[in-house]
């Protein structure tokens, strides 16, 4: 591997990431147990969870550790995350000494913090996430930040991996944006389509102009895709783009040239309301056979129509599953005996 964290699934070479799916696998199949006894997982939500936090635990639990949460302002204090700040406001811990102690007690650090949607040139930088990983002298894991999600990623792959028996190059998978209440984060989108590019997967980002991922992780997941055998493109036909797909990942995210500009990125996503995922989208994957995933949580008949959730496509509630098992192995891998 590159390195003690998991900020992101591209800072590990594509063989560490080919070794952990395989004990992903493994741990699926039962045949690992133990190997965290004595060992303890920090985690700190300063954003809302369920399968992530609920996993981890489990995870902790099943190999004979002990995780701990940590929800800022409700039972531990206010996180102050800005750094060279006069601390008169209402964060009480600083990041730094959050990040150091935390780093004594326990044997890894996990952290979510999602963006807190001002300036996308500064909140690119995902500064949260990366200070954390700079204070603590444990292994950090990401538990979303504002640019990714690997942990979903991971699982994700998994999914994709089990879903097509390990023969994924050259399958068409379809990242398709859906309108959204609200504009959501890119971690998830990028680091979904960052798994697909790592199983050499031709890439079909199907969005409406205007929202197009940053170029830094077009770049990253174009790269990768064609180093491991697949490809990139974009498209603005989400019926185009979705016929013939073998995997199609529904995902709603904000547009980055509004980002901070809550008005004028509503105008521009209310124009694309129509943009969901169908039975009849369903039924135009490759034979009808197509898998439909999502991350969840997912809105009903906005994101997804209830004939696909709940219909043969549907595979999210194995994807949902597989953030365990993939997790396992990523714990094992980081802090395991």
């Amino acid at each position: 591997m590159s390195g003690r964290d998991f900020l992101a699934m591209e800072d590990w070479s594509p063989e560490a990431v080919d070794a952990l799916l395989r004990l992903a696998l493994e741990v699926k199949a039962g045949k690992v147990r133990g190997g965290l006894e004595r060992k303890v997982l920090a985690m700190m939500f300063l954003d809302p969870s369920l399968r992530t936090r609920t996993s981890f635990e489990t995870a902790m639990f099943l190999h004979g550790g002990h995780a701990v949460v940590l929800e800022p302002g409700k039972g531990s204090w206010a996180i102050e995350t800005e750094l060279g700040v006069v601390m008169d406001g209402t964060g009480v811990e600083h990041i730094i000494e959050a990040a150091r102690v935390l780093g004594r007690y326990a044997d890894a650090l996990a952290v979510r913090a999602f963006p807190k949607g001002n300036d996308w040139e500064q909140e690119r930088a995902d500064p949260i996430i990366h200070n954390f990983a700079r204070y603590c002298e444990k292994p950090v894991i990401n538990l979303e930040s504002v640019r990714r999600h690997p942990c979903q990623g991971l699982a994700d792959a998994m999914t994709l991996s089990e879903k097509f028996g390990g023969d994924t190059h050259g399958k068409k998978f379809v990242l398709q944006w859906a309108w959204h209440p609200k504009p959501l984060p890119t971690a998830v989108p990028a680091s979904a389509a960052i798994a697909a590019a790592h199983l050499g997967m031709d890439i079909v980002v199907a969005r409406p102009p205007g929202y197009d991922l940053d170029p830094e992780d077009h770049l990253a997941i174009r790269s990768l895709a064609e180093a491991r055998g697949g490809s990139l493109t974009s498209s603005d036909d989400c019926e185009a783009a979705v016929n013939g797909a073998d995997a199609v990942y529904v995902k709603s995210w904000g547009s980055l040239d509004h980002f901070g500009r809550p008005d004028q990125e509503r105008a521009l996503r209310d124009q694309h309301r129509e943009w969901r995922m169908t039975e009849d989208l369903a039924t135009a994957t490759r034979d009808g056979r197509g898998i439909v995933m999502h991350c969840l949580p997912v809105r009903r008949n906005v994101e997804i129509d209830d004939a696909v959730l709940d219909g043969p496509n549907s595979v999210v509630i194995d994807q949902a599953e597989n953030r365990l098992h993939a997790q396992r192995a990523l714990l094992l891998e980081l802090i395991g005996s």
